[in-house]
Formats: structure tokens, sequence, C-alpha cells
């Protein structure tokens, strides 16, 4: 099939500095639901014959020129072929309406992902790996669950988006009355939105910063709305998702057959980010003796986003070149 003209961007304007040890250029690729992705693909400079290939995407409301594009680029600069993407219905990507998230599309933007870069002439397709960054994390292990091409998956700083949506943080809502509460206010904003012909938008992270906010609110703040990763077209940074994104969450555990997966699993974390019960609930999960739970010290949830001194890229890098032979 025919991707759709996309509109991408030609200037570097990413939250991090251009490597000089890759080459960089925009691409773009499509999902059986027919969305064409925007992607920025990175290839160590003087790279010869068949690569291992990487897909990165995440965290969840994040585009490519943030956290993703620096793990891509860091990964390619160690010898990979990597591509950042932007998720369906956000960013550079494709798909109406706007600013939506599916767990099943965008597991399957992995999956499509994994597609686009077997077909390359340059990749080796024995070799393919992928890397999931906050909520893209628990899609990352999802996509490992039913794709049996990825080799290795990473998640690092994981959410897992059903979970949180359909119980809340450490799940403190989990009981049907909430669950209830929350789909009668989303389904009453469905109507709403039926008869103003626009999905309203939810917001994005905080602004301006209350003073008693917590901690974890606090750290996404810092990351988001300052010029530390602040980005244009990150829903993070600006509106946000749509208010009815969650509905789908509720009732759809992306987890439910993580303890199937074969293949090699990383799960990194840091040791007092909110979100490290997520990776270590789901490594309670895995099988097999492939599978491992890399818990940083003294990190918080957003040091794995772009701290290059916490990331343990040189973990990434041993952990995907192991499982590729």
């Amino acid at each position: 099939m025919k991707d759709e003209t996309l509109t991408l961007t030609k200037e570097w304007d990413k939250t991090f500095p251009k490597s000089q040890k890759v080459n960089h250029e925009k691409v773009t690729f499509h999902n059986r639901y027919g969305i064409t992705l925007a992607a920025d693909l990175y290839i160590p400079k003087n790279a010869k014959g068949k690569l291992p290939a990487i897909a990165v995407s995440g965290p969840f409301g994040a585009v490519k020129e943030q956290c993703s594009g620096l793990y891509a680029q860091t990964m390619a600069e160690r010898g990979f072929l990597t591509i950042a993407f932007d998720p369906s219905f956000t960013g550079e990507s494709g798909g109406q309406p706007r600013y939506v998230a599916s767990p099943d599309i965008n597991t399957e933007d992995f999956c499509a992902a994994v597609d686009y870069l077997c077909c390359r002439e340059d990749v080796d397709a024995e070799k393919m790996g992928i890397i999931g960054i906050c909520g893209w994390g628990g899609f990352a292990l999802n996509a490992a669950a039913i794709d049996t091409r990825i080799k290795a998956a990473v998640a690092s700083t994981m959410y897992d988006m059903t979970r949180v949506n359909a119980k809340g943080y450490f799940d403190e809502a989990d009981s049907a009355q909430a669950r209830y509460e929350m789909k009668k206010a989303l389904n009453a904003q469905r109507i709403v939105d039926y008869k103003n012909g626009f999905y309203e938008l939810g917001g994005g992270v905080v602004d301006p910063l209350p003073d008693d906010a917590p901690f974890f609110v606090k750290d996404y703040y810092d990351y988001y709305k300052t010029s530390r990763g602040y980005h244009k077209r990150s829903l993070n940074s600006n509106g946000g998702w749509n208010k009815t994104s969650s509905l789908s969450f509720i009732n759809m555990p992306i987890l439910a057959y993580s303890d199937e997966i074969r293949s090699a699993v990383l799960l990194v974390h840091g040791e007092k980010a909110h979100s490290c019960y997520f990776s270590k609930d789901a490594f309670k999960k895995l099988k097999g003796d492939n599978k491992e739970l890399l818990i940083i010290p003294d990190a918080v949830h957003t040091d794995l986003y772009d701290r290059t001194d916490v990331i343990p890229f040189d973990k990434l890098e041993e952990f995907f070149k192991r499982n590729f032979e």
C-alpha cells in the first residue's frame, strides 16, 4: 500500500544535540490500519553490510524529537540502525482524530516499525529490537508478546497505561464503582464531543505548577514544561490527549500475555521513581532466564528520559548485542 504524504520538518528541532557519529534522515512507514507514521532514522557513519536494528518510541504524550530520539541516536552511535517514531495520531505521524491513544493501535505501531526495518536492505532482520519509554514501555512488552520477530525488548521507566487508567496510581482506585464513575464521566464527554464536532483536550502537564503539587508532577513539569524537554508538538508539553482517550484502556490489560514472551526482555527503572512498581510487578510475571530487571539507584522517573549520565546505555548495548548473537 502507498503511504500517505506527511509534512515533515526539515530542520533539526530536537531537544538534544545532533551527533556527528551518525547519519540522520526522515522516513515514513505505515501500520496495518493504514496510518502513516513519521520517524527519524539514525545510521552509524561508515556502516557496512546488514546492521542490527532497534525501533524506539515514547514516552506517553511525547514526540520523537524528545527522549526516543535521544535513545535512538545514542544506540546508533553504538552500531545499531535505529528509528524513533511518532505514534499514530501524534506528532508528525498521520491518523485522525488527532491526540487519541489506543492500546491496540499503539502496540501495532511497534510491529509496523519492525515491518519497515525488516524490509530495509541494510538491516539484518534476524537482529531486531525495540525500546519503549514510559507508557511505550508497556506497549513494547505487549508487542514482544505478539511479535516473534522481536528478539530483544527494553522497557525504560515503564508505565502500564491500561493498569493506571483502570485502577489509578498504586491501584488506589481499583474498584468496580470507581471504574463505573469514571466511565460515566467519559461517556458523558463523548456526547459533548459529538455535539461539538471536535474532541476536547484534557490538558498536558499542569502549568503553572501548584506549590502543593506531588513530586511526580513536579518531575514531569521539569521535563515537559522547561527548556530541558519542551517541544511544540509534544502533547504533554501542550494541550494533552483528548479527554476520552482513556476509555479503551480501562478494560484492555495489555500485559495479559506477557508471561508468554520468549524473547529477551530488559526492564530499567529508577529506584526513586513513583512508577517503579510497574516494572517490578511486570518483571514478576515474566518467565525464562533471558529476562532482567535493572534498578538505577537514586534515579527518579524522568532521569531515564534524557540524563545520559543515568540512562545505562552501556547495559542496553550489551543486552542487545548479547541477545542478537
